[in-house]
């Protein structure tokens, strides 16, 4: 605990460095020194103050499935440490490596929607709408930093467990912006809760927040399905299995393992930076490890973003016949409010003007 505080004692300087360039940065765009974007069609943005593990992908997910019953979606994603750069269609053919592992969960999930990467919104869109005149609506993910762009609509999303009121900046804190930045938010969302959550707690965290008069909150949490084989499709339930492992490049397995020990005995996990490639070395290893468990009740999970790179290692796995399942989540709200929150987005979408 000392260290911990004397590292970020030591910190501390870079933070306030990094805090003034922040807000420089907002000064800018108040100034309309740096201008954003509006295009004549609605844009939903999407994302967080922290670095990673806020919960923001499955609730794109969340706004794909509630859209595209009734409208031609686009996506626009940065494709974060995709081996690739500038603008481009992300195809069914086209690997997590070439246009980043979020978008690729995306477009095999949706494959009706389309889907692009760029680094800078305000220069993808525009190849997106020429390529796709007929997108009726857009979603940027992973889109609150990136102010060159003005979203319609603009969700921030904080996790339950490390709400952004309570962080601090990069580096000695997590936060990309200061707190305050919240309040660019219309709709902000505490991800991640217990399926339980009382409402002497909900008070008490909306109060913490602080919301504007205009900002509306909700609260979120994880629903895990029946996991299904990352090539083949089929189906399994968890209570068949006395040990997992569970392999994982994402920003926190708190919650998920929590999770997985209310339904398997013994988990063992492998665990790397979020967005980590796998190497051939760490896909041997993990198949040795599997292998020499003894007990036949086994079984190798991961989360479908992580499937997608281990995908890269389709012709090992397979010649080594190396199951992996993959544990899909959907987003539920707490008590009953997805219909309200379904209902801010659609009266965004009706009271939409150009």
């Amino acid at each position: 605990m000392v260290r911990a505080y004397i590292f970020r004692a030591l910190l501390f300087p870079l933070t306030i460095l990094f805090g003034l360039g922040v807000l420089m940065r907002d000064l800018l765009y108040r100034s309309n020194l740096l201008r954003s974007i509006e295009f004549n069609i609605p844009v939903i943005g999407i994302g967080n103050l922290a670095i990673g593990g806020s919960g923001k992908t499955p609730h794109v997910e969340y706004l794909i499935e509630l859209l595209k019953p009734y409208l031609e979606i686009g996506v626009m994603s940065r494709g974060y440490n995709r081996k690739s750069k500038g603008y481009r269609m992300v195809t069914q053919n086209a690997s997590a490596l070439i246009v980043g592992d979020e978008p690729k969960q995306f477009s095999l999930k949706y494959p009706d929607i389309h889907i692009a990467v760029s680094e800078s919104r305000s220069l993808g869109i525009p190849y997106l709408l020429s390529e796709k005149p007929n997108i009726q609506a857009l979603i940027l993910d992973d889109s609150y930093q990136h102010r060159s762009v003005t979203p319609g609509l603009n969700i921030l999303i904080t996790d339950y467990s490390k709400p952004y009121y309570k962080d601090f900046l990069m580096p000695t804190g997590r936060l990309r912006e200061w707190p305050q930045a919240s309040s660019r938010a219309d709709i902000i969302i505490v991800s991640k809760c217990p399926s339980h959550l009382d409402n002497a707690e909900i008070s008490s965290i909306t109060s913490e927040i602080e919301p504007e008069v205009y900002q509306e909150i909700y609260f979120s949490k994880y629903c895990y399905e029946r996991p299904y084989h990352m090539f083949n499709g089929s189906r399994i339930t968890l209570e068949e299995f006395n040990q997992a492992i569970l392999v994982t490049a994402i920003a926190s397995t708190d919650y998920l393992l929590e999770y997985l020990y209310t339904q398997i005995n013994e988990v063992t996990a492998f665990s790397f930076e979020d967005h980590h490639f796998f190497s051939a070395h760490e896909i041997s290893v993990l198949a040795n490890t599997y292998i020499k468990i003894q007990d036949q009740n086994k079984v190798i999970l991961t989360t479908e973003k992580d499937a997608t790179r281990l995908a890269l290692h389709h012709a090992f796995l397979i010649d080594n016949n190396i199951d992996i399942y993959v544990l899909p989540i959907k987003v539920e709200f707490l008590n009953d409010t997805s219909d309200n929150f379904d209902q801010a987005v659609h009266q965004y979408l009706l009271n939409f003007t150009v």
